[in-house]
């Protein structure tokens, strides 16, 4: 399978919303929505202080298995479908990787890595490890793996098998243009479908929070300010007035 489907990207504008808002925020929103678990377990922040907001580009490996693949088929490289993936990839865009949580395979290493980033992708993320760590931390490419390994990507036992195709990332399912927003808290998968809705909750979570949080900073009453009682709604209201979203 070398020709796979492009994705629909989500209007700018949506991925720009959502660089204001952080994981935790979404994670909760989308948890009060009916998405309970949408927090990838096993990828965790590899160059800590960076995060991402970008659409999904899916890459699906399998376990090895001989009459499916063998060695000597990637004596071609463009049968390597990890390659492919990488073709797909446009400014903002994001690689997500089901390689099974496996801890011996180093999905991309030093050179993809170049290539990824030369083409303006966001960042990486891997249910599994990448390799040649000392030269993709030159890079400074925000990642999130499980680890690392000397190891290349079919040196062990598991190969890549599809591009672009709904996967399991750290238990999380996950389409081809889903919105990934990862920070130092981990990786967050965001339904297009529901990103709108996010948006607009998160944005008066986050107004009510910051006024919380000075309100708290200053010796106030945790009971009156978090969550934000109805008793000090006027209070946050008056002070709304002139701090919005983005502006405190």
């Amino acid at each position: 399978m070398t020709h796979m489907p492009e994705i629909t990207r989500p209007p700018r504008e949506m991925i720009d919303a959502l660089k204001e808002i952080g994981a935790a925020t979404i994670s909760g929103t989308l948890g009060h929505m009916g998405f309970r678990n949408p927090h990838m377990v096993g990828p965790v922040p590899q160059n800590h202080g960076k995060s991402i907001v970008g659409p999904a580009l899916t890459l699906q490996f399998m376990p090895q298995r001989p009459d499916l693949f063998t060695e000597g088929e990637y004596a071609d490289p463009e049968t390597q479908l990890h390659r492919h993936v990488l073709y797909h990839v446009q400014e903002g865009d994001v690689v997500v990787v089901d390689a099974r949580g496996d801890m011996s395979s180093g999905v991309f290493g030093d050179m993809m890595s170049t290539y990824f980033k030369g083409r303006g992708g966001a960042g990486i993320v891997i249910d599994g490890c990448m390799r040649d760590r000392p030269n993709v931390e030159k890079l400074d490419l925000p990642l999130w793996l499980r680890g690392w390994t000397p190891n290349y990507h079919v040196q062990t036992g598991i190969y890549p098998n599809a591009v672009n195709v709904p996967i399991a990332c750290g238990g999380v399912t996950v389409i081809p243009g889903d919105i990934i927003v990862a920070d130092d808290d981990g990786v967050v998968v965001l339904p297009v479908a529901m990103a709108a809705s996010v948006i607009e909750e998160s944005q008066k979570h986050h107004d009510w929070e910051e006024f919380s949080r000075m309100k708290l900073m200053e010796g106030g009453s945790l009971q009156r300010y978090y969550p934000l009682h109805d008793d000090a709604r006027a209070e946050y209201e008056e002070w709304r007035k002139t701090n919005r979203l983005g502006t405190t």
